[in-house]
């Protein structure tokens, strides 16, 4: 009997061991495959019966969970939508989620690390699971003003940015959608919501534009050629510059030209604060050739080109092409050729100036808290790497107050404010209809609040110029009188 009852017991103890065994494996060590799964619909449908937490500006949601009656307990809603679809992305049944929905989704569906205590409290309670609420950087007066100085139609970004600490104020992009089409349940609807996304021409419902999209600089990419001159040693305030009004390419039939609508046609010789004041393509054509490839791609790494990063949105890495011929460099130095940059890389390299030289790590998010409105995190400023010399950098925002004080970006000026700027327009390829426009700049100069950096794509010069230089103003004096 005692044989028996022995053989029993470690029959049921190894069982016992055999299902605890593979629970294990299940759990923890297959349970992300499995989630990945394309078959495992269980895991999708569940998260769309999480109350997840709200995406917040200003205090008050702009992407929530609602109350639903369609079989699931809860819809995501997205308030002023089209304003803040970049950033918020879409939660989706069909598609799954983008942007701040999916870069901050283990805190939004409550599942984080920081959120252990709360799911145990709530398991041993039976409350249902709450994710946590995330507040954005985002000033919303200065959102609605940027995405009203857009107009519908156009093609373009805008970033505010405070250079001394990476927060991001406003980022806007046009053309936009409605997310609210993507997070309904019925699969049929959203699938064919997508279908007439995907039409309108320039928009992906999948991209953020002012972090995802490289397009063609022109001529603020002068700042890092100025930048890389200043650093190399080899020059400085007083340099005297050649200024030829064509500049012949090496191994070509063509000239590079010097703007047409500046006014660099009046001097033979200029000195950097002339050459950026009126955007002159011929000296920093010949700064680079000096210099070499080498060092004006250094100082691009510098302003943070070559790399990707979170925000925790993802930040497409700047491109600056490398093994060129000398009439490509050419171009290069001037923003053309293949450079291509995103609008929130421009905001940066523009923000290391105004800070002393200081790059600072781009920040969305404001503080994460907890359904008991506990802190859970809240992002301190983060310097990346120092991007230039003080001394330099000072000198560089002198003359982008001179181009905005007596240059081509004059119509970014305040009175009674020293405005730095820089203008940009960088000639796109044959078969399209313009150019891209471009602002980038910064004020007070002395103590800046916010760098204003915008690109409208694909217009003609007036256009162009209407909708950046005097939109920056707008910008920065609605900063200032804050």
């Amino acid at each position: 009997m005692n044989q028996a009852i022995r053989s029993t017991w470690m029959v049921a103890v190894a069982m016992f061991a055999l299902l605890f065994g593979a629970l294990t494996v299940v759990q923890f060590f297959q349970a992300d495959n499995l989630n990945a799964n394309d078959w495992n619909s269980r895991t999708l449908y569940k998260d769309f019966d999480i109350n997840r937490g709200a995406i917040l500006v200003g205090g008050d949601p702009i992407a929530e969970s609602v109350p639903s009656s369609d079989g699931f307990a809860f819809q995501r809603k997205y308030t002023d939508a089209e304003l803040y679809a970049p950033l918020t992305g879409f939660y989706s049944l069909v598609y799954g989620a983008t942007q701040l929905e999916s870069a901050m989704n283990d805190q939004l569906s409550g599942s984080g690390n920081e959120l252990l205590y709360d799911r145990i409290v709530r398991l041993f309670s039976g409350a249902q699971v709450e994710g946590a609420s995330v507040e954005l950087t985002i000033d919303p007066k200065l959102q609605q003003l940027a995405w009203d100085l857009l107009p519908d139609g156009v093609k373009g970004s805008i970033v505010v940015m405070e250079p001394k600490t990476g927060n991001i104020l406003a980022m806007v992009s046009k053309p936009s959608f409605d997310p609210n089409k993507l997070a309904g349940h019925s699969s049929e609807k959203v699938v064919s919501n997508m279908a007439n996304l995907e039409e309108v021409p320039g928009l992906s419902p999948f991209l953020n534009p002012a972090t995802e999209s490289l397009v063609a600089p022109g001529s603020v990419f002068k700042l890092v050629d100025t930048a890389a001159a200043l650093e190399s040693g080899k020059y400085n305030a007083d340099s005297v510059l050649d200024n030829p009004a064509e500049l012949k390419l090496p191994g070509t039939n063509v000239s590079l030209p010097n703007y047409v609508n500046g006014g660099c046609s009046a001097r033979t010789k200029a000195d950097f604060s002339f050459a950026l004041e009126q955007s002159c393509n011929t000296p920093f054509a010949q700064i680079a050739w000096d210099l070499g490839e080498d060092a004006i791609a250094k100082q691009a790494e510098k302003f943070g080109f070559g790399q990707s990063f979170n925000i925790p949105v993802n930040v497409t890495a700047s491109q600056f092409p490398t093994g060129m011929s000398k009439d490509l460099l050419a171009q290069a130095a001037i923003g053309q050729y293949d450079v291509r940059v995103t609008p929130l890389q421009v905001a940066m390299m523009t923000s290391a100036i105004a800070n002393d030289g200081k790059l600072m790590k781009p920040n969305l998010i404001r503080t994460v808290r907890a359904p008991d409105l506990r802190v859970l995190q809240s992002p301190k400023p983060e310097q990346l790497q120092q991007s230039l010399s003080a001394d330099h950098a000072r000198q560089i925002s002198q003359w982008m107050v001179n181009a905005v004080d007596r240059g081509i970006a004059r119509n970014a000026a305040i009175p009674g404010v020293q405005v730095a700027g820089k203008t940009g327009t960088a000639e796109l390829l044959a078969g399209s209809a313009g150019n891209n426009s471009w602002f980038t700049g910064f004020a007070p100069a002395d103590n800046p609040q916010a760098v204003v950096s915008i690109v409208i794509q694909d217009v003609d010069l007036p256009t162009g110029s209407q909708l950046t230089s005097p939109n920056a103003k707008q910008l920065l004096e609605a900063v200032l009188n804050k």
